[in-house]
């Protein structure tokens, strides 16, 4: 039975891990020992789903509470995909956000279609600015 812990804390180790496992590892910097204790130590709210010991998946994210969330990381070990563990992670988040919170994310490549199906709306308007890029 999987249950649900809010801000539990995980460490660096625990996070790059269900990274892999989950297949998000390959688009996030995971030989990046200090910008990874940095994801674990400044996300300000975080929803883990764990199978007794093992961390089993993640949403990680970074807001205000009030007007937006910027669901950063979701992550799902592949044997666990597919059980709605996902969509409970994310309506976990908006239950700790309230109503008046949008959440916003940028879906992996592979993720895509996923979304749409548990309710969120495409934005035609969001920008990056890469990591690694700086202003013109």
């Amino acid at each position: 039975m999987i249950q649900y812990q809010i801000n539990a804390k995980i460490t660096p180790g625990q996070f790059v891990d269900i990274l892999g496992r989950s297949g998000l590892a390959e688009r996030r910097p995971v030989d990046d020992a200090a910008c990874i204790a940095g994801m674990v130590a400044n996300g300000n709210l975080t929803v883990t789903a764990w199978n007794g010991e093992a961390l089993v998946g993640i949403a990680r994210s970074v807001t205000d509470f009030h007007y937006c969330c910027y669901l950063s990381d979701l992550a799902v070990d592949r044997d666990y995909q597919r059980q709605g563990i996902g969509r409970e992670l994310i309506a976990r988040t908006q239950a700790e956000l309230g109503r008046r919170c949008t959440i916003i994310l940028l879906s992996a490549p592979k993720a895509v279609d996923y979304y749409p199906r548990i309710g969120l709306e495409r934005h035609p308007q969001a920008w990056v600015l890469e990591r690694k890029r700086q202003i013109s």
